[in-house]
């Protein structure tokens, strides 16, 4: 069973094509669950996301391709959630969802992230960037409010890499991860991006195979060429480490499935 439950719309202002033809893209590569995932709103860096008067129609455009598809294939209703200090809104975390993603895109004000911001990890001392971004998976893990980790290792994005062991720097925040009963997504973006590896590295996908962290499976598509993208070798990844059962959810309830 093929699952890919880390897609976006074009309410997030940085993704292309119609919600419809992502579906039928999705159909086409055999994919027996597709998740939505829009960037949640947030009082922050309000561009890259949809406003909190569009979370209504996000929903409802959602579970009408639900009901329209639902022969074909099943679609699953997700926020993907920026953990910031501050900003939490309790309309996205109480919304009505199959599941939250929570993820970590910014050190404060700083979007590591962007390319047009990269030369700021020339600035800072490498380990201590690695060292606060873990920090804050660990504290966002801590909160309770979300299912499933986005891009474990995101901060790996320009290939910028800590000179300490990075099993050291992630070990708190897996045991907070496993401790919460979230899940860890192996997402195949990072193979678009500089770093050219998924997202989290082998590394940290057998640490947290070896605290039985469950996983699931992510594209992070803002296109439709990208919808299931390289999804093989995703697979490959997490058999290698030992995975044979990934996870799901309907209404924020895990369920187990095999790959």
């Amino acid at each position: 069973m093929r699952v890919d439950l880390h897609n976006h719309t074009t309410r997030c202002n940085h993704a292309k094509g119609s919600m419809e033809s992502y579906i039928e893209r999705a159909i086409e590569l055999g994919i027996d669950i597709y998740g939505f995932s829009e960037h949640a709103p947030m009082d922050f860096d309000s561009y890259y996301r949809l406003s909190f008067n569009e979370m209504t129609d996000y929903e409802s455009d959602v579970l009408n391709l639900k009901e329209k598809y639902k022969d074909d294939i099943k679609i699953l209703l997700g926020y993907e959630v920026d953990y910031l200090k501050g900003y939490i809104d309790n309309r996205v975390i109480n919304s009505k969802v199959d599941y939250l993603i929570g993820s970590i895109h910014f050190l404060g004000e700083w979007g590591f992230d962007h390319p047009d911001y990269k030369d700021e990890y020339k600035n800072r001392e490498i380990d201590q960037i690695w060292q606060e971004y873990f920090d804050n998976i660990e504290a966002m893990a801590k909160t309770g409010y979300f299912d499933i980790v986005g891009h474990l290792d995101l901060i790996k994005i320009f290939n910028f890499m800590p000179k300490k062991d990075i099993r050291v720097i992630a070990k708190n925040a897996l045991k907070a991860i496993k401790k919460s009963n979230m899940v860890i997504e192996l997402n195949s973006a990072g193979l678009r991006k500089p770093t050219k590896e998924i997202y989290p590295s082998p590394l940290l996908l057998e640490m947290a195979y070896e605290l039985d962290i469950p996983i699931t499976f992510s594209s992070d598509a803002h296109a439709v060429g990208q919808i299931g993208f390289k999804y093989d070798k995703v697979i490959e990844l997490a058999k290698k480490i030992g995975y044979t059962k990934a996870v799901t959810f309907e209404e924020r309830q895990a369920q187990m499935i095999t790959f």
